[in-house]
């Protein structure tokens, strides 16, 4: 019996020295806790990460724009100098220059001119600021005259082109 009395005291004795342990779910509580506040923290620096992020790339796009206009803004500064001279044929074959230059540089960055005249009306492409009577019935519905020229890239319409539209 002596044996079992030993067994027996054993347990208690290590109850009186050890610690309290938390119970499992406690535990599991104070991990799930600490996890919450580790993914919190995270994420809210992963949101100022990208921020900044875009908007450095935002800012490196418009300079990419900025400098492939620059030789445009160039040619025309030259074109204002010639117009000081009285060529009035050079003054406009140069800015004819300058024109098929910045159209140039707005090919490169996706930019295209909305197709019109003659073009059957489509809202989503032409805004028609105004109409005018027609006797052929091939114009009727037409694009007749362009006001101001549109801009599209491949997905996007940037500015849609005013256009009278034909009316039978």
């Amino acid at each position: 019996m002596n044996d079992e009395t030993d067994i027996q005291e054993k347990p208690e004795q290590n109850s009186n020295t050890s610690t309290p342990e938390l119970d499992p779910k406690d535990e599991r509580i104070k991990s799930l806790e600490l996890q919450v506040k580790t993914v919190t923290a995270d994420f809210y620096n992963y949101r100022q990460r990208t921020t900044k992020e875009r908007q450095e790339t935002r800012k490196r796009a418009q300079e990419d724009v900025i400098i492939s206009i620059l030789p445009v803004l160039d040619n025309l500064d030259r074109a204002l100098e010639a117009a000081s001279s009285e060529d009035t044929a050079g003054i406009i074959k140069g800015v004819e220059m300058v024109q098929r230059q910045f159209l140039g540089v707005l090919e490169t960055l996706g930019v295209s001119i909305i197709k019109t005249e003659g073009e059957k009306f489509d809202p989503a492409l032409h805004d028609a600021s105004g109409t005018e009577k027609v006797d052929d019935d091939n114009l009727d519905g037409r694009v007749i005259a362009e006001r101001l020229k549109g801009y599209r890239t491949k997905d996007r319409v940037l500015r849609p082109a005013q256009v009278v539209v034909g009316k039978k």
